[in-house]
C-alpha cells in the first residue's frame, strides 16, 4: 500500500514538472508572436487560442502536482497555530466533505464534456480558422482524476499525522527560497547585514 501511495506521488511529481515546461513554451511562442506580429506584419490568427490551450493545461495538471508538495494557497490565519493532530483532523473533514465531490463531478462532467467535443470535432470558434480543441478538453478529467489519486494519498497522510501526531514527510521537489536558509547556509547574521548596509551608506555619504 505505502509502495502504491508513493507510485502516485512520483507519477504527479513527473506530470507536474512534465507540464510544468508549458511555461517556456508559452513564453517563447508569445515572443515568437509578437516578432512576427510587429517586424514581419504577419500575425496568426490562432495564436491566442494556443496560448490558452497551453496555459490552460498547465493550470490544470499542475494541480495534483501542487497538491502533493502542499503547495496551493491555504487560509490558515488559525490553522497554522493548531497541533498537527487538529490540523489533519480539520483536513480529513475537508476532504470528505468538499474536496472529493467536487473533483469526482469535475471528472464526471469533464468527461461529457471531452466526449461531446471529440464526437463533433470541435474547433475553436474565436477566429475563423481556429484549431481544434477537443485533446485540450481532454484535459479536464485528466486532471481531475489525477487530482483524485493524490487527495487519497493527502487523506493516508491525515489519518498517519492523527496516529502519530506529527506530520509524515513528503517528497522535496522545488522550494522557493528561505531567507533563513540561505543565511545559515552562508553564514549571516543579521548583524553582518547590517554592518555592510552602514558601511555602502558610509561611502556613499562618501562620494
Amino acid at each position: 500500500m505505502k509502495k502504491i501511495l508513493h507510485r502516485i506521488d512520483q507519477v504527479n511529481t513527473w506530470i507536474g514538472q512534465l507540464f510544468g515546461w508549458c511555461a517556456l513554451i508559452l513564453t517563447l511562442f508569445v515572443t515568437y508572436e509578437v516578432f512576427s506580429r510587429y517586424a514581419f506584419r504577419s500575425p496568426h490568427a490562432w495564436a491566442f487560442d494556443v496560448m490558452n490551450m497551453l496555459y490552460g493545461a498547465l493550470f490544470m495538471m499542475a494541480g495534483a502536482y501542487t497538491l502533493g508538495k502542499n503547495g496551493h494557497v491555504r487560509g490558515d490565519v488559525l490553522y497554522g497555530f493548531f497541533p498537527p493532530r487538529l490540523q489533519a483532523l480539520l483536513d480529513l473533514i475537508l476532504y470528505i466533505l468538499f474536496f472529493f465531490p467536487g473533483v469526482i463531478a469535475l471528472v464526471w462532467a469533464g468527461y461529457a464534456y471531452a466526449s461531446e467535443s471529440f464526437a463533433i470535432n470541435e474547433h475553436s470558434t474565436i477566429t475563423a480558422d481556429g484549431p481544434p480543441i477537443y485533446p485540450f478538453k481532454a484535459i479536464i478529467p485528466i486532471a481531475g482524476f489525477a487530482l483524485i489519486l493524490q487527495g487519497i494519498v493527502e487523506v493516508v497522510r491525515c489519518v498517519q499525522c492523527l496516529r502519530d501526531g506529527d506530520w509524515p514527510s513528503r517528497d522535496i521537489d522545488v522550494e522557493e527560497v528561505d531567507v533563513d536558509k540561505l543565511k545559515d547556509m552562508v553564514n549571516v547574521t543579521d548583524a553582518d547585514i547590517q554592518e555592510v548596509d552602514q558601511y555602502i551608506a558610509t561611502q556613499g555619504d562618501k562620494a
